[in-house]
This record gives C-alpha cells, structure tokens and sequence, in this order.
C-alpha cells in the first residue's frame, strides 16, 4: 500500500485495487478441473495444518502464505519450516504489521468505530489486509484459488471472501469448513489431532481446550469452549497475553503523551515513531496498568449472538485519546455528524465490507475531518482507568473567555433571548394546537 510511515489512511491504494485488478489465471469452466495449485492462508495451527495436509491429498500444490501481523508468542521461522517439511510447495512470511496499523487501524480509530459501541475490531480489520497479501502471492505464483480455514459459523468467512472478490471478481474461494466431505472426516479435534499423528504433522493440541484465540499487534480475542456461557465471568478465564488485571496493577498513576497530526498518531512521549511502533509501546504501557479488556455478547453477521473477550490496550489509549484532540479541534456540527456515521464504519468493517465503494466515500469524508485533528494530549493510567490530564492543539476552538461563566467576552448573554425564542416557535405552535396533559 506504498504510503509513507505516519501518513495515515490512503485512498488512492484502494481505488488502484479495483482499477488494476489482481488477474488469476481462472476460467468459467468446472474450476476443478483447472486447480492444480492454491494458495493458503497459513498460522501453522491445528486448523491450516490439517487443511494443508487435506489439500494435497485432494491434488493440490499449496503455497502457505503467513502475514505477520504481529502475532505474539509464535516463532515464525519455525512455522515456515513447519509448512515445508509437510509438502508445501511454497511457504513464506509476509510482514504486514506496519500497514495494519498504518493502513487499517489508525483510520478505523479515526472514525471512533466500535461494534456495538465496544469492541475495537482488532481482528476484522485485519481479514482484508490477509486476502489482499494472498492474493498479491497468487498471481505471482500463478495458484488458481485462495485457501483459508475460517469456519462456516463464524464472521471471518465473510471477512476474507468479500475482501478477496471484491479485489479479484472471479476469485475461487477454497473453505474447507464449508465442504461437507472435510466435516465429515474432522468432525472435531480428536479426528484432527489423530490425522496429524498419521501424517507427521507436528502440532501443539490438545483435545480438551478451554478456550480458542486469535492475536495481532492490534489485540488479542479469545472466544468458544467455556466462554461460551454467559454466566462464566470472562476476564477470569482466559491468560491474557497482553495485559495484567486492574487490581495487578501499579499503585500509582504512570502517564503518558500522545501527539496527532491531521488524526495520525505520531508521537509518544516527544519522540516520533512509526504507527507499529506506536501501537506496540502502547501495548506495553497500557498493558501493564491494567487498560483494554473487554467483555462483550456480540451479533455475528450470520445471524449468531457469541461470547468474545478482547484486550487491545494499545488501541484503546489511542481511541480515547484522539478523542479527546477531537473535542479540541471539531466543531459540534462536523463531530455530531461523524459519530453519527461511526456505527456504519464499525458495521462495515465488522461484516468484511472494507473494499467497497460506500467505504471509500466515507474514508474521503474522514480525510477531510481529520485535517484540523493535531494536537497533544496527556493521560494518566490508574489501575484499567484512563484520566485526562492536558490536551492542547493550534487548531483548538475552544475559548476561555467565550466559555468563561464570569463576565466579559464577546459572548453577549442577551442575545439568548431571541435565540430561544426562534428556537421554540415550532415547540409554542404545536402547544397551541395540540396541548399536552401536565
């Protein structure tokens, strides 16, 4: 997405992904008799080394793809080896972890979208960047599909298929958990696990898990096994990899100073840094006071209510406070508008429609908003809770002396008078005409 560290959301990248589509060499023929070769959305997990190994016993040459982003606590080189030695025809490491943060999350925070009004979308952001990496390795390795082990219950399905088609229209889609035959032969982990003892796989699984997660450098999910009751308290089960509990927290507040220009988050502490840089100082700072867990019941886009607890402290800290130099820097009208319009962004992204036309509008409107977003704000982090100290910006529009409940200023308390009186007519009108019982 060639864009300048620090730079923010770029339009032209998406617009040059439909103008130049990515162009696979599939036919409007029976496409199983023309796929030789896949490409796979490969962690080296249980799920991407079953489907590796099932994919070659149907015929396939596989070309595992890994797009690091940030994923904590796995040893990526041992994950490529771990493809090869199991017949991969290809494997490789992408590093996206920049563009994520750059390209993806820095303009969802932008638009202050929460799913729900909560969750963060650590995970659905980052669906699109993976189907634009694989396909970008398709076409240069000439594979007739695209490959990945989203299940046919869940969101991420939907968050790889839209992005992949709407990247390459005549994408051929590859998900096993939708085929009939692969559910037949793994009805569960046992028969998983089992298939990777007759094959040589090497995994790391259990047949009793209590729980599943997904990380990135933006957060970490955990979801299903016993999550799955609601009467289950959430942040009590599962080991959390990138925060410590309030109550573990430091007995004093550590503070902390975040710098934007035109929405971008650009500096910490007084130091320029890139947006991965940012997002994972963040992390660490936050972290450790206890800042970013969540507990929430969400809608699925198939239809599905499901459990998910999330921590993303990095984010978070960065939400609140961008927010915050917002309040400085937008008038009421501009910010009224955008909060308005942020839970069609937070829906978007959260179903997987990130490379489409109404996105892109919407992205061009918050481009335009954020271009008085610069300022400065300090916070202090006290056991999970996040407290303004200062905010300050050369674009702010906040005036004392108009505020100022003290007399003076150039705000004339008379002229409320006939401000209220406009603003009531309709309001005195209708009670004329149609009292209302008090």
């Amino acid at each position: 997405m060639g864009v300048a560290a620090g730079s923010g959301y770029n339009r032209d990248t998406r617009s040059a992904a439909r103008a130049a589509p990515i162009s696979l060499p599939w036919s409007s023929l029976d496409w199983k008799l023309f796929m030789p070769s896949c490409v796979l959305a490969y962690s080296g997990g249980l799920d991407t080394s079953v489907i590796l190994g099932w994919l070659q016993d149907e015929g396939y040459d596989v070309h595992c793809v890994y797009v690091d982003l940030g994923q904590p606590c796995e040893d990526r080189e041992a994950i490529l080896k771990k493809a090869h030695t199991c017949g991969a025809k290809s494997a490789r490491i992408v590093d996206a972890q920049e563009e994520l943060c750059r390209d993806f999350a820095f303009p969802v925070m932008q638009w202050q979208a929460r799913y729900e009004g909560v969750y963060l979308l650590g995970t659905s952001i980052a669906r699109p960047l993976i189907s634009k990496i694989c396909l970008q390795v398709a076409r240069e390795v000439g594979a007739d599909a695209y490959a990945h082990g989203a299940t046919g219950k869940g969101n991420d399905q939907c968050r790889f298929q839209l992005a992949a088609e709407a990247l390459e229209p005549g994408v051929k889609i590859i998900a096993p958990w939708r085929i009939e035959k692969y559910r037949a032969l793994f009805p569960g982990r046992t028969e998983m696990i089992a298939y990777c003892a007759e094959k040589n796989i090497p995994v790391k699984a259990s047949i009793s898990k209590p729980y599943s997660s997904d990380e990135n450098c933006l957060h970490i999910s955990y979801e299903a096994g016993v999550l799955e009751d609601p009467k289950t308290t959430g942040v009590d089960v599962p080991e959390f990899g990138m925060t410590v509990s309030p109550q573990q927290a430091p007995d004093q507040i550590e503070h902390v100073t975040i710098g934007f220009e035109h929405g971008v988050p650009t500096t910490l502490n007084g130091k320029k840094v890139s947006a991965l840089t940012m997002v994972l100082e963040l992390n660490k700072i936050g972290g450790r006071n206890g800042v970013g867990r969540l507990d929430m019941i969400e809608n699925r886009f198939v239809g599905m209510k499901s459990r998910g607890v999330y921590e993303a402290p990095g984010m978070t800290l960065l939400y609140e406070a961008h927010r915050y130099v917002e309040q400085l820097t937008l008038d009421r009208d501009l910010l009224h508008l955008r909060d308005r319009l942020s839970p069609e962004i937070a829906e978007m992204v959260y179903y997987g429609f990130w490379y489409t036309a109404k996105m892109d509008a919407l992205m061009a409107f918050n481009q335009q908003t954020q271009t008085v977003v610069t300022g400065e704000v300090k916070l202090g982090l006290y056991k999970g809770n996040i407290i303004v100290c200062s905010r300050t910006s050369p674009n702010s529009l906040y005036d004392d002396k108009i505020a100022s409940m003290e007399a003076g200023g150039s705000y004339n308390q008379t002229d409320a008078e006939g401000f209220l009186r406009i603003m009531g007519l309709p309001s005195r009108v209708q009670g004329r005409v149609r009292p209302r019982a008090y």
